[in-house]
């Protein structure tokens, strides 16, 4: 009679696992799908807010230098142990604020930027 109960209840785990997992897989696949793209390697500038729009990709290993936009960008991505970015709101590294992004970051900005420059973090 024990070796029963205890097929019993080990199915009755397994069940319960299995729609658990298949519940987390389709809540993380449906948040995924709506959110930011996957992070990668990299800094990322887009063009929309939540990582949409155009992308442009930031030159990570040119400390220093101010890098004006063609078009403004609203978001942020960067995955990069050694660089960070900060960027404006004005052509030439100028305007009303500056927002830095840290080496590990995934943002909107507070508002379009239309430059940046690459720091150490």
């Amino acid at each position: 009679m024990v070796p029963s109960r205890a097929r019993k209840r080990g199915a009755a785990v397994a069940t319960v696992m299995a729609a658990a997992l298949i519940g987390i897989g389709v809540g993380a696949g449906t948040a995924h799908a709506a959110g930011w793209p996957p992070l990668q390697r990299g800094g990322h500038l887009y063009g929309g807010t939540n990582g949409t729009g155009a992308v442009t990709e930031a030159d990570l290993g040119d400390f220093g230098t101010c890098h004006t936009l063609a078009d403004p960008v609203s978001s942020v991505q960067i995955v990069s142990g050694s660089a960070s970015l900060v960027l404006y709101p004005q052509a030439g590294c100028g305007g009303s604020w500056a927002w830095a992004s840290g080496s590990l970051a995934q943002s909107n900005l507070p508002g379009q930027a239309l430059s940046y420059r690459v720091v150490t973090p």
